[in-house]
């Protein structure tokens, strides 16, 4: 047996397509084009290039882009007076503050300053509430993605039993919580989990987001299960994810590859976010 392999980017280009009639749509009924605010502080290489995808995708989808460059010497009230502006501009429908900052900036503080109905990452603690009482509307976007790809590939959810390897605030939290929103039977892992090869076996659903390449090793797989990657490892020059992936493919039923699976997804949650950010502050801008 041999696993299907998902294609993430395949369906985040279909997610892609069906936001750009949306944008359209608001365009023309509404007069309202969607803004995301892109805050890009230092001088990272990655940051530099994961917000250039960022930007590109919303000229893809026609969101109206505002990108912002501070250097690395920012200093606190320099950005938070930025997203100040930011969250009080009628035309910023989403604001996305990339991670990670400088050390000397507060991340807690930064992220706690955008508008939750801003908020396109889900990382505000008004929307991680709203997450946790099963009501959030703005999700975070890497664990929104993965249900999509779930939901896009038939994989049913309900009465299945999850095992998410990482316990990130970004990524194993929030996907714990919306499997269990979806009835799934979950089980979060970590570095202290014992014997992690066999809780991990029974899972129908099994996500690696531990950060680690190859912690997740064809042993650790059910036969048939589905096991979503999440990691982003370079090794020997090579982008790999946290699963051995050729020999995990051999006992799955479907899996997702590294790169072009999950990572495409996060950036189309991110579009769908900001549109759902512009519906909702229309909504709440429009006399009852």
């Amino acid at each position: 047996m041999t696993a299907t392999i998902i294609d993430g980017k395949a369906i985040a280009q279909a997610i892609r397509g069906e936001l750009k009639g949306e944008v359209a749509s608001l365009k023309a009924s509404r007069g309202v084009q969607p803004g995301l605010a892109t805050v890009l502080v230092g001088d990272d290489t990655a940051s530099h290039v994961y917000v250039k995808t960022k930007r590109k995708a919303c000229d893809e989808v026609g969101i109206a882009p505002f990108p912002y460059e501070l250097p690395a010497s920012a200093s606190q009230e320099d950005l938070l007076a930025l997203i100040e502006d930011l969250n009080k501009n009628p035309e910023v429908h989403g604001i996305l503050v990339q991670l990670p900052l400088p050390d000397n900036l507060d991340e807690a503080l930064v992220l706690e300053a955008v508008d939750p109905a801003k908020d396109v990452d889900g990382f505000h603690p008004t929307n991680v509430g709203r997450l946790v009482a099963g009501t959030a509307v703005l999700l975070p976007c890497t664990p929104a993605g993965i249900i999509e790809l779930l939901d896009r590939t038939g994989i049913p959810i309900e009465g299945a039993e999850a095992v998410v390897v990482g316990r990130s605030a970004i990524v194993g939290k929030p996907l714990a919580l919306l499997l269990l929103h979806r009835h799934a039977t979950v089980t979060i892992c970590h570095t202290r989990t014992r014997d992690l090869a066999a809780t991990a076996r029974r899972a129908d659903i099994l996500v690696a987001a531990a950060g680690r390449a190859g912690v997740v090793t064809a042993e650790m797989v059910k036969p048939g299960a589905c096991v979503i990657d999440v990691g982003v490892n370079r090794v020997e020059g090579k982008l790999v994810g946290d699963v051995d992936f050729e020999a995990a493919r051999a006992v799955a039923g479907a899996i997702t590859p590294v790169p072009g699976g999950v990572g495409p997804m996060t950036v189309a949650m991110l579009l769908t976010n900001t549109v759902a950010a512009c519906r909702l502050q229309v909504a709440a801008a429009s006399p009852p």
